[in-house]
């Protein structure tokens, strides 16, 4: 309910002095907007539902904070979660959650635009929601609430959280968020039911309330169809033909934070095809920045911030056509200004090694590498295009050239995988370990990072199981013997959350009474090894806590091998079905069949596999409209 005034600064200020990290919580952050409330008609939130150290550097709240701000009559706001302590504080003292640029309470918004980006963000979401006196469940808001919105890569199957959001934002942001606001200014004293309606007109946006979800058999998996006959049957993902402008007054955090540093998004979107990779997949199809937009983006992102180190972001940055001229144009513009520049996500390769070489200034703390799994054979099931010959070959120019760490990463539970694929990770890790040893000293490091693979939505493995317990334990044991002693080290994530993630990601609606339920319990902060709280969840589960549950599974176990366990057939219904990342399904069900014969698929640079993006999209652009890699 709004208020109608700010928090006064004195009562924020009389409980920083009881918890860690008070800078989290004061805002004036360099280049916050200074529009004053009244000045605008319309007011969002932008809410990403985790700590401060990791929102500030989220680059999408940034872009859509910039864009926002810069539009008539609109003005943005951002808020964050607060940590557990800062949580407890403002509840003693009967502080709601405030906006950071002028102690606004969250719910005086007209709109709240929260990122549901992964997964372990979703009971964040509605940690954030209540702490700012908001109820909930989208059914117990109405006009005097504001609207709540959702929006990531998350969204790409919502129905775990489709009961506590009025609406997600389905694909790029940037490409629909000013529509959005249009229409709930000229709605904005309409009931909320009426201003859901008016939204329908909006394309790329999935309204939950419009729609419905059942199954046959009642254990099954449920299908979305629509309930309102202007509710489209499958919502497209909005997308930018060409990539928006870099805001460059970026935010200068008041603490250290993940990244603190100047950011431009030099490409967008991945043509490798890894068959495991969401990512890769929803973002489709790649588009680019030209070279001298992005070196005078940088430029003026530094100027604008005083950082010292700007970052050239990409799902694969190595594949940004224009590389070779980008790095040394920048670098030539920044000469004598004691800048580093960071270019992650880059290839297993030897051009990448001395593009890396390049930019490192003498500073090697360490190289990472992802080859995900260690055979050939498996590689090739996940279209990874590379061997354990290429992989060595780079090792040993890493060392040459005078790191002493490599980091590798790997995932176990792929499909087709067997113990051998694991054990060979050992192996591979001690053949890389030996080059460095041989080549630097006893001071080469191999750090090998395992994760659970996960079975994402909108990938061609939505149709696989997840492994089960028995399974990963015993490869973490494989693990566990084939890599030790000096100069290794071995981290993996918890099966308990790695087992949450696979059932939020490919649950449907009925799993909203288990978040709640969870919430409820004390879950939060699934991402935190701190605050990781998996009774909660296991409690929730077990409660099955709902009548549509208890009717559904006639047991816990029932309901993670539906959700969690099943190999689902190719022809059965899935949850996120209505909603389209552009992708043919029939490409993914392609794709599928590929991995089972271990075929590799070239990257799609070298010759269109017609995945589906150009028939999506071609009545919606312009006239000439083709995807970018078919120029």
């Amino acid at each position: 309910m709004r208020s109608g005034a700010p928090i006064p600064w004195e009562r924020v200020e009389s409980i920083l002095h009881l918890v860690q990290k008070p800078g989290r919580y004061v805002g004036g952050e360099y280049n916050a907007t200074s529009t004053p409330w009244d000045a605008a008609d319309i007011r969002i939130c932008l809410a990403f539902p985790d700590l401060y150290d990791i929102g500030m550097s989220n680059f999408a709240l940034m872009i859509l904070y910039d864009l926002l701000n810069g539009s008539p009559g609109m003005l943005a706001h951002r808020t964050y979660l607060p940590a557990p302590d800062m949580v407890a504080q403002m509840r003693a003292a009967g502080i709601p959650l405030y906006a950071l640029e002028d102690y606004r309470p969250v719910a005086d918004f007209d709109i709240l635009a929260i990122s549901t980006a992964y997964e372990q963000l979703f009971v964040n979401a509605l940690s954030l929601m209540d702490l700012a006196g908001i109820p909930v469940r989208a059914a117990d808001r109405d006009e005097r609430h504001p609207l709540i919105v959702g929006g990531g890569h998350g969204t790409f199957n919502p129905e775990p959280i489709a009961d506590f959001f009025d609406v997600f934002v389905i694909g790029e942001a940037e490409a629909v968020l000013l529509e959005l606001v249009d229409v709930m200014r000229a709605n904005r004293n309409m009931p909320r039911r009426a201003q859901l309606e008016a939204l329908l007109d909006v394309s790329g946006l999935y309204i939950p309330r419009f729609y419905e979800s059942s199954s046959t058999p009642p254990d099954a998996v449920q299908a979305v169809v629509p309930t309102d006959g202007r509710a489209p049957s499958r919502v497209l993902k909005r997308m930018l033909p060409t990539l928006p402008p870099t805001p460059v007054r970026q935010l200068v955090p008041n603490i250290s934070t993940v990244h603190s540093r100047a950011l431009v998004e030099i490409m967008r979107g991945c043509t490798r095809g890894c068959r495991f990779c969401q990512a890769g997949a929803i973002t489709r199809p790649v588009r680019e920045r030209p070279v001298a937009e992005v070196v005078d983006a940088a430029i003026a992102a530094l100027d604008a911030t005083g950082f010292e180190d700007v970052s050239l972001l990409s799902l694969s940055s190595a594949d940004y056509s224009q590389i070779h001229e980008l790095v040394p144009g920048l670098l030539a513009r920044l000469e004598g200004r004691h800048v580093t520049i960071s270019l992650p996500s880059l290839r297993l390769d030897a051009f990448s090694v001395e593009m890396a070489d390049t930019l490192s200034g003498g500073h090697r703390s360490g190289f990472t590498f992802a080859p995900e799994a260690a055979t050939d054979a498996l590689r090739r099931r996940i279209n990874k295009d590379i061997t354990t010959a290429d992989l060595l070959a780079v090792a040993e120019q890493v060392f040459r050239r005078g790191w002493r760490t490599i980091k590798l990463y790997f995932m176990i539970g792929l499909p087709g995988e067997t113990d051998d694929d694991v054990t060979a990770i050992g192996d591979l890790a001690r053949r890389v370990r030996s080059l460095g040893h041989r080549i630097v000293g006893p001071r080469a490091e191999v750090h090998v990072s395992v994760g659970t693979f996960i079975p994402k939505p909108q990938t061609p493995f939505q149709w696989e199981p997840f492994a089960d317990e028995a399974t990963i334990e015993r490869r973490q044991e494989l693990l566990r013997q084939g890599i030790r002693g000096r100069g290794f080290t071995l981290s993996w994530n918890t099966y308990a959350m790695s087992q949450l993630e696979a059932l939020l990601a490919r649950g449907d609606r009925r799993l909203g009474a288990i978040v709640e339920r969870a919430w409820q319990l004390g879950a939060g902060f699934d991402g935190w090894d701190e605050w990781q709280n998996a009774d909660a969840w296991n409690q929730a589960i077990a409660e099955l806590p709902s009548d549509t549950l208890r009717a559904d599974f006639a047991t816990p176990a029932a309901l993670l091998d539906a959700f969690v366990y099943r190999r689902r057939k190719e022809d059965e219904a899935l949850p996120w079905d209505h909603l389209e990342s552009g992708i043919a399904k029939r490409f993914y069900l392609q794709e599928a069949q590929r991995s089972r014969n271990s075929e590799l698929l070239a990257d799609c640079r070298e010759g269109c596999h017609g995945c589906g993006i150009q028939q999506a999209y071609a009545g919606q652009q312009t006239e000439d409209w083709r995807c970018p890699v078919l120029r």
